[in-house]
């Protein structure tokens, strides 16, 4: 088997294995999109619900920090 018929090969075994994995992110994102129908119809906000999510997402320095910079904008702004 020639080089370039392995390398095409190796390429053709990445570009599967991507669209397989892009299938499967796309089945988790229909999923997410379902557990927030549900929470929505059960009266949560779904709004505040993706920005706890987030949130806990980020580490906690950056959060803390994120915090820090929000609270200083708002006394600016005379938001409280």
């Amino acid at each position: 088997m020639s080089e370039a018929n392995v390398a095409a090969d190796q390429l053709r075994l990445f570009i599967e294995r991507i669209e397989r994995l892009e299938e499967e992110k796309k089945g988790i994102a229909d999923d997410v999109k379902d557990v927030y129908s549900e929470a929505k119809a059960d009266g949560y906000d779904t709004k505040t619900m993706r920005k706890i999510v987030a949130l806990r997402r980020m580490e906690s320095h950056v959060r803390q920090e994120a915090d820090a910079l929000l609270e200083t904008y708002r006394n600016a702004l005379g938001l409280e």
